[in-house]
Protein backbone atom coordinates (compact mmCIF):
# COMPACT_ATOMS: atom_id res chain seq x y z
CA UNK A 1 0.00 0.00 0.00
CA UNK A 2 1.34 3.44 -0.91
CA UNK A 3 1.46 6.42 1.37
CA UNK A 4 -0.93 9.33 1.12
CA UNK A 5 -0.36 12.77 2.58
CA UNK A 6 -2.50 15.76 3.44
CA UNK A 7 -2.14 18.86 5.60
CA UNK A 8 -5.78 18.42 6.53
CA UNK A 9 -8.31 15.68 5.92
CA UNK A 10 -10.20 16.50 2.71
CA UNK A 11 -13.95 16.93 3.20
CA UNK A 12 -16.44 15.41 0.73
CA UNK A 13 -17.07 17.77 -2.17
CA UNK A 14 -20.54 19.37 -1.99
CA UNK A 15 -20.83 19.08 -5.79
CA UNK A 16 -19.99 15.37 -5.89
CA UNK A 17 -23.44 13.75 -5.59
CA UNK A 18 -25.12 16.04 -8.14
CA UNK A 19 -22.21 15.72 -10.56
CA UNK A 20 -22.31 11.90 -10.48
CA UNK A 21 -26.09 11.88 -10.73
CA UNK A 22 -25.98 14.08 -13.83
CA UNK A 23 -23.28 11.96 -15.48
CA UNK A 24 -25.33 8.82 -14.86
CA UNK A 25 -27.95 10.25 -17.23
CA UNK A 26 -25.52 10.28 -20.15
CA UNK A 27 -25.42 7.35 -22.58
CA UNK A 28 -21.65 7.86 -22.68
CA UNK A 29 -20.04 10.27 -20.17
CA UNK A 30 -17.88 12.05 -22.73
CA UNK A 31 -16.19 15.33 -21.89
CA UNK A 32 -13.85 17.82 -23.49
CA UNK A 33 -10.37 17.65 -21.99
CA UNK A 34 -8.11 20.68 -22.57
CA UNK A 35 -4.40 20.95 -21.87
CA UNK A 36 -1.50 23.18 -22.88
CA UNK A 37 0.76 22.28 -25.79
CA UNK A 38 4.26 23.72 -26.05
CA UNK A 39 4.29 26.26 -28.88
CA UNK A 40 6.97 26.49 -31.60
CA UNK A 41 9.86 28.82 -30.76
CA UNK A 42 8.60 31.38 -33.28
CA UNK A 43 5.19 31.61 -31.57
CA UNK A 44 4.28 34.82 -29.68
CA UNK A 45 2.99 32.69 -26.79
CA UNK A 46 4.76 29.81 -24.99
CA UNK A 47 1.78 27.43 -25.03
CA UNK A 48 -1.16 26.66 -27.30
CA UNK A 49 -4.51 25.17 -26.22
CA UNK A 50 -5.40 21.60 -27.16
CA UNK A 51 -8.82 19.97 -26.68
CA UNK A 52 -10.21 16.50 -27.35
CA UNK A 53 -13.09 14.29 -26.25
CA UNK A 54 -12.39 11.71 -23.54
CA UNK A 55 -14.57 9.31 -21.56
CA UNK A 56 -15.05 9.62 -17.81
CA UNK A 57 -14.02 6.35 -16.13
CA UNK A 58 -15.23 7.02 -12.60
CA UNK A 59 -13.59 8.59 -9.56
CA UNK A 60 -10.12 7.50 -8.48
CA UNK A 61 -10.10 4.69 -5.89
CA UNK A 62 -13.78 4.02 -6.64
CA UNK A 63 -13.59 1.74 -9.67
CA UNK A 64 -17.02 1.38 -11.31
CA UNK A 65 -18.61 -2.08 -11.17
CA UNK A 66 -18.19 -4.18 -14.32
CA UNK A 67 -19.30 -7.82 -14.30
CA UNK A 68 -17.02 -8.52 -17.27
CA UNK A 69 -13.89 -7.30 -15.46
CA UNK A 70 -11.85 -10.24 -14.19
CA UNK A 71 -9.16 -8.10 -12.55
CA UNK A 72 -8.79 -8.41 -8.76
CA UNK A 73 -10.46 -5.42 -7.11
CA UNK A 74 -9.18 -3.28 -4.29
CA UNK A 75 -11.31 -3.21 -1.15
CA UNK A 76 -13.30 0.00 -0.69
CA UNK A 77 -10.72 1.78 1.45
CA UNK A 78 -10.72 5.29 -0.02
CA UNK A 79 -13.12 7.84 -1.40
CA UNK A 80 -11.88 10.65 -3.63
CA UNK A 81 -13.42 13.42 -5.73
CA UNK A 82 -10.87 12.86 -8.51
CA UNK A 83 -12.22 12.19 -12.04
CA UNK A 84 -10.34 9.59 -14.07
CA UNK A 85 -9.97 8.65 -17.73
CA UNK A 86 -7.55 6.45 -19.65
CA UNK A 87 -5.01 7.32 -22.31
CA UNK A 88 -2.18 6.01 -24.45
CA UNK A 89 1.39 7.06 -23.63
CA UNK A 90 1.77 7.82 -27.35
CA UNK A 91 -0.95 10.49 -27.25
CA UNK A 92 0.07 14.15 -26.95
CA UNK A 93 -2.01 14.84 -23.84
CA UNK A 94 0.52 12.93 -21.73
CA UNK A 95 3.67 14.92 -22.60
CA UNK A 96 1.55 18.06 -22.34
CA UNK A 97 0.73 17.49 -18.66
CA UNK A 98 4.36 16.54 -17.98
CA UNK A 99 5.88 19.56 -19.71
CA UNK A 100 3.53 22.05 -18.03
CA UNK A 101 3.65 20.51 -14.55
CA UNK A 102 5.78 21.73 -11.66
CA UNK A 103 8.60 19.38 -12.71
CA UNK A 104 8.70 20.81 -16.26
CA UNK A 105 9.81 17.49 -17.80
CA UNK A 106 11.40 18.08 -21.19
CA UNK A 107 12.91 14.72 -22.18
CA UNK A 108 10.91 11.76 -23.51
CA UNK A 109 12.42 9.41 -20.93
CA UNK A 110 11.07 11.63 -18.14
CA UNK A 111 7.51 11.12 -19.37
CA UNK A 112 7.35 7.33 -19.65
CA UNK A 113 6.13 6.61 -16.13
CA UNK A 114 3.93 8.23 -13.53
CA UNK A 115 3.97 11.98 -12.94
CA UNK A 116 2.70 15.12 -14.63
CA UNK A 117 0.68 17.76 -12.84
CA UNK A 118 0.06 20.20 -15.69
CA UNK A 119 -2.95 22.58 -15.65
CA UNK A 120 -6.05 21.22 -17.39
CA UNK A 121 -9.75 21.84 -17.82
CA UNK A 122 -12.58 19.31 -18.32
CA UNK A 123 -16.08 20.23 -19.51
CA UNK A 124 -19.25 18.11 -19.60
CA UNK A 125 -22.58 19.13 -21.13
CA UNK A 126 -25.49 17.08 -19.77
CA UNK A 127 -28.38 17.65 -22.12
CA UNK A 128 -30.98 15.88 -19.93
CA UNK A 129 -30.38 18.33 -17.08
CA UNK A 130 -29.30 21.30 -19.24
CA UNK A 131 -26.23 21.63 -17.09
CA UNK A 132 -22.61 22.33 -17.90
CA UNK A 133 -19.89 21.14 -15.51
CA UNK A 134 -16.43 22.67 -15.76
CA UNK A 135 -13.53 21.29 -13.71
CA UNK A 136 -10.22 23.16 -13.53
CA UNK A 137 -7.16 21.66 -11.89
CA UNK A 138 -4.09 19.52 -12.52
CA UNK A 139 -3.81 16.17 -14.28
CA UNK A 140 -1.56 13.32 -13.19
CA UNK A 141 -0.49 10.20 -15.09
CA UNK A 142 -0.31 6.76 -13.47
CA UNK A 143 1.76 4.06 -15.15
CA UNK A 144 3.05 0.60 -14.31
CA UNK A 145 5.91 2.06 -12.27
CA UNK A 146 3.47 3.28 -9.58
CA UNK A 147 4.51 0.37 -7.35
CA UNK A 148 7.30 -1.13 -9.39
CA UNK A 149 10.17 -0.82 -6.93
CA UNK A 150 8.47 -2.05 -3.79
CA UNK A 151 10.31 0.42 -1.54
CA UNK A 152 9.34 4.06 -1.20
CA UNK A 153 13.01 5.11 -1.19
CA UNK A 154 13.41 3.63 -4.67
CA UNK A 155 10.39 5.37 -6.18
CA UNK A 156 10.88 7.93 -8.93
CA UNK A 157 10.12 11.58 -8.26
CA UNK A 158 7.10 11.24 -10.55
CA UNK A 159 5.67 8.36 -8.52
CA UNK A 160 6.24 10.24 -5.26
CA UNK A 161 4.53 13.32 -6.72
CA UNK A 162 1.48 11.34 -7.86
CA UNK A 163 1.06 9.56 -4.52
CA UNK A 164 1.49 12.79 -2.58
CA UNK A 165 -0.76 14.98 -4.72
CA UNK A 166 -3.57 12.47 -5.21
CA UNK A 167 -3.15 10.99 -1.75
CA UNK A 168 -3.83 14.40 -0.25
CA UNK A 169 -7.39 14.15 -1.60
CA UNK A 170 -8.09 10.50 -0.69
CA UNK A 171 -10.39 10.06 2.32
CA UNK A 172 -10.10 6.84 4.32
CA UNK A 173 -13.46 5.08 4.68
CA UNK A 174 -12.16 1.74 6.03
CA UNK A 175 -8.92 1.86 8.03
CA UNK A 176 -8.95 -1.89 8.67
CA UNK A 177 -8.18 -2.69 5.02
CA UNK A 178 -5.66 0.03 4.18
CA UNK A 179 -2.86 -2.52 4.00
CA UNK A 180 -4.73 -4.44 1.29
CA UNK A 181 -5.15 -1.48 -1.05
CA UNK A 182 -2.79 -1.18 -4.03
CA UNK A 183 -2.22 1.57 -6.57
CA UNK A 184 -1.09 -1.00 -9.14
CA UNK A 185 -4.21 -3.10 -8.61
CA UNK A 186 -6.35 -0.02 -9.22
CA UNK A 187 -4.56 0.64 -12.52
CA UNK A 188 -5.05 -2.97 -13.66
CA UNK A 189 -8.71 -2.68 -12.64
CA UNK A 190 -9.10 0.30 -14.98
CA UNK A 191 -7.52 -1.69 -17.81
CA UNK A 192 -9.89 -4.57 -17.08
CA UNK A 193 -12.89 -2.25 -17.17
CA UNK A 194 -12.20 -1.61 -20.86
CA UNK A 195 -13.57 -3.89 -23.57
CA UNK A 196 -11.11 -6.26 -25.30
CA UNK A 197 -11.37 -4.07 -28.40
CA UNK A 198 -10.54 -0.93 -26.44
CA UNK A 199 -7.61 -2.71 -24.75
CA UNK A 200 -6.46 -3.69 -28.22
CA UNK A 201 -6.23 -0.01 -29.21
CA UNK A 202 -3.11 0.19 -27.05
CA UNK A 203 -1.50 -2.24 -29.49
CA UNK A 204 -2.57 -0.29 -32.57
CA UNK A 205 0.00 1.59 -34.68
CA UNK A 206 1.29 4.76 -32.96
CA UNK A 207 -1.47 7.41 -33.15
CA UNK A 208 -0.74 10.31 -35.47
CA UNK A 209 2.17 8.73 -37.32
CA UNK A 210 2.15 8.73 -41.14
CA UNK A 211 0.90 5.49 -42.65
CA UNK A 212 3.88 5.31 -45.00
CA UNK A 213 6.28 4.91 -42.07
CA UNK A 214 7.30 1.36 -41.06
CA UNK A 215 5.76 -0.04 -37.84
CA UNK A 216 6.11 -3.16 -35.70
CA UNK A 217 3.53 -5.18 -37.62
CA UNK A 218 3.68 -8.09 -35.18
CA UNK A 219 2.86 -6.12 -32.05
CA UNK A 220 1.06 -3.08 -33.47
CA UNK A 221 -2.00 -3.92 -35.54
CA UNK A 222 -5.29 -2.04 -35.89
CA UNK A 223 -8.45 -3.78 -34.68
CA UNK A 224 -6.80 -6.16 -32.24
CA UNK A 225 -8.64 -7.57 -29.22
CA UNK A 226 -6.74 -8.07 -25.98
CA UNK A 227 -8.06 -10.50 -23.37
CA UNK A 228 -4.93 -10.72 -21.20
CA UNK A 229 -5.06 -8.06 -18.47
CA UNK A 230 -1.25 -8.07 -18.35
CA UNK A 231 -0.56 -8.04 -22.10
CA UNK A 232 2.98 -6.63 -22.21
CA UNK A 233 2.59 -4.59 -25.38
CA UNK A 234 -0.79 -3.06 -24.47
CA UNK A 235 0.11 -2.31 -20.85
CA UNK A 236 3.34 -0.61 -21.95
CA UNK A 237 1.20 2.07 -23.59
CA UNK A 238 -1.77 2.14 -21.18
CA UNK A 239 -2.08 4.96 -18.63
CA UNK A 240 -4.69 6.12 -16.15
CA UNK A 241 -5.04 9.89 -15.94
CA UNK A 242 -6.49 11.55 -12.85
CA UNK A 243 -7.70 15.13 -12.53
CA UNK A 244 -7.13 16.86 -9.20
CA UNK A 245 -9.80 19.58 -9.15
CA UNK A 246 -9.09 23.02 -7.74
CA UNK A 247 -12.23 24.74 -9.05
CA UNK A 248 -15.58 23.31 -10.17
CA UNK A 249 -18.39 25.23 -11.86
CA UNK A 250 -21.99 24.06 -12.21
CA UNK A 251 -23.97 26.07 -14.76
CA UNK A 252 -27.68 25.15 -14.68
CA UNK A 253 -29.74 26.39 -17.64
CA UNK A 254 -32.78 24.14 -17.11
CA UNK A 255 -35.05 27.10 -16.28
CA UNK A 256 -34.15 30.46 -17.92
CA UNK A 257 -35.88 32.34 -15.12
CA UNK A 258 -33.91 30.52 -12.42
CA UNK A 259 -30.64 29.78 -14.19
CA UNK A 260 -27.65 29.73 -11.86
CA UNK A 261 -23.90 29.24 -11.74
CA UNK A 262 -22.21 27.83 -8.64
CA UNK A 263 -18.43 28.00 -8.33
CA UNK A 264 -16.74 25.64 -5.85
CA UNK A 265 -13.12 26.35 -4.89
CA UNK A 266 -10.95 23.95 -2.88
CA UNK A 267 -9.11 25.31 0.16
CA UNK A 268 -5.94 23.28 0.80
CA UNK A 269 -5.50 24.66 4.31
CA UNK A 270 -8.87 23.47 5.57
CA UNK A 271 -9.63 20.62 3.15
CA UNK A 272 -13.02 22.20 2.44
CA UNK A 273 -14.80 23.45 -0.65
CA UNK A 274 -16.12 27.01 -0.65
CA UNK A 275 -19.15 27.78 -2.80
CA UNK A 276 -19.91 31.11 -4.45
CA UNK A 277 -23.08 31.94 -6.37
CA UNK A 278 -22.53 33.73 -9.69
CA UNK A 279 -24.74 35.07 -12.42
CA UNK A 280 -24.99 32.44 -15.19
Amino acid sequence: MASTSSASTPKPAPWRATFLDHLSKMDSPEFVFSSLHKAPESSPTPYLPRARYCIFRGLWAELPENKHNEAPKNPRVYEADLPTFTSDIRMMKIPEVFETGAGHASKAEQMQGSGGGGPVEAVWWIKDTMTQWRIKGEAFVIGEDIEGQGEQSNESSGVRTVKSELGSRMRVVDESKQGDWSWAKEVTGHFGNLSPGMRGSFRAPPPGTPKDQPIDNENNKPGMKVEDLHDVHARKNFRVMVIKPEEVEQLDLSDPAKAFRHKFTYDESSGEWKMQELWP
